[in-house]
């Protein structure tokens, strides 16, 4: 039996890879944290066949359990969604001889200075950027007229939009630089202190979806995004495939081919944003080694027939993964939002389930306290919509999210909960100990 290890089980995209590959006849295991590892749901723990507990703030230590694990096991394929974890699992694919990723360029795949240095060096057309260790740099950059409004200001090590704005002045600049710093990785992980000050490139916003196959890349399709205004360009939506004029796309392919390249991509999947300019000029933004999040996978699936999770598990097998699209129809999702933070106290009017709509997805519940949307984390839920041409999908997906209501009230005092949970018996655990 072909038996897989995935580093971090949890979330819709790894769910249905979980899904997808226990229906395909593979044996699947999870590695994971103790905190992670208590919200796994009793549907995914029946599917995995063992899991391993670690410490991903630990890197070396956690890639030393990965690999004694897989071998234990005798992993035929090591694989991740997760963004934080891309770089762990290219060195752990390399230990173990496995298809992966270039394990000396894997940072650059995760860390926006890295990747913005190997941009520059590779030629890729990115925004011009700086990379700033100390508040006072900004001022410096500023009095030196270097810096031009509106620029965007990222964390090195964010995901998710987290910790983005775009500054409008210098003051704004400022109190985006503190906003960045206070980022929060994900596990307890270290993330580098540095920020980026670059360039805000006006356009619109697409990304490219692809599988990279021992260097070769498969570009799937062009995904159009929906993003809002103001200092945090929060996604509301995301359609595709999306097309362009066959000279853009070129331009576009081939600056995405430059960019997987120059972060040493060469199996699996990426997520690839870009800007394009109103005369058609096109600019590499960033380029993430996993699929895209927000449910792209899904869209790719309902549209286009494609099933990227098993062709994700093909290629971390070392076989022809199944690219060709055997259906012709658009998907589109719309992320539910609220404008300030509070108590939910309802959400009402959802669109049910559907041929037309596959999924409907809400992330909070009642009586959570949420905020207003600044990153993606900041979402409610979502809903898919699903059809032969995105005019009737857009205008079918706008109609509905019309109906949705969001009731938040305020936050006027603190209260307790006592909750009941559940709890099944787990697959094999394994808790790698270091005494």
């Amino acid at each position: 039996m072909t038996r897989i290890l995935l580093l971090e089980a949890a979330g819709p995209e790894s769910g249905a890879l979980v899904a997808t590959a226990t229906a395909m006849g593979h044996q699947v295991h999870a590695a994971t944290t103790s905190d992670h590892h208590v919200n796994y749901g009793s549907d995914l723990r029946q599917l995995l066949s063992g899991c391993l507990i670690t410490d991903f703030s630990r890197h070396e230590r956690a890639c030393d359990d990965i690999v004694g694990y897989a071998r234990r096991v005798g992993a035929d394929a090591v694989l991740t969604t997760n963004e934080y974890l891309t770089p762990m699992l290219a060195e752990v694919c390399a230990e173990l001889g496995l298809p992966g990723n270039d394990p000396a360029l894997a940072t650059a795949a995760r860390n926006k200075a890295d990747m913005s240095r190997q941009f520059a060096h590779r030629g890729v057309t990115a925004p011009h950027t700086h990379v700033l260790a100390r508040e006072n740099q900004v001022l410096r950059l500023c009095a030196s007229g270097r810096l031009a409004f509106p620029c965007v200001v990222k964390p090195a090590d964010g995901a998710g939009s987290a910790g983005v704005t775009v500054a409008q002045s210098a003051t704004e600049a400022i109190a985006a630089f503190r906003a960045a710093c206070e980022l929060q990785g994900m596990y307890g992980m270290s993330l580098d202190p540095h920020v980026l000050v670059q360039e805000f490139i006006e356009g619109a916003e697409y990304s490219v979806e692809s599988i990279t196959q021992n260097g070769v890349s498969t570009h799937l399709c062009l995904t159009r995004k929906i993003v809002t205004g103001g200092a945090h360009r929060v996604e509301l939506g995301h359609g595709l495939p999306a097309f362009l004029p066959l000279e853009v796309e070129q331009t576009v392919h081939g600056r995405v081919n430059s960019a997987i390249a120059a972060v040493g991509i060469r199996n699996g999947a990426s997520h690839t944003e870009v800007m394009l300019t109103p005369d058609g000029r096109c600019t590499v933004i960033e380029v993430g080694a996993r699929l895209g999040a927000g449910h792209i996978g899904f869209l790719i699936h309902h549209a286009l027939g494609i099933d990227p999770w098993a062709a994700c598990l093909d290629v971390a097998l070392g076989r022809p993964a199944q690219l060709a699209p055997t259906r012709d129809h658009y998907a589109t999702v719309r992320f539910l939002t609220n404008p300030h933070q509070g108590l939910l106290a309802a959400i009402t009017g959802l669109p049910e389930r559907s041929p037309q709509v596959p999924i409907v997805r809400v992330r909070k519940a009642v009586g959570e306290v949420v905020g207003g949307a600044k990153d993606n984390a900041g979402r409610l839920g979502n809903f898919v919509v699903v059809g032969p041409d995105q005019q009737s999908v857009d205008d079918h997906a706008d109609h509905l999210l019309a109906q949705v209501r969001i009731r938040v009230e305020p936050i006027e005092r603190t209260s307790s909960h006592s909750a009941t949970i559940e709890t099944r018996d787990d697959p094999a655990i394994s808790q790698a100990d270091h005494g």
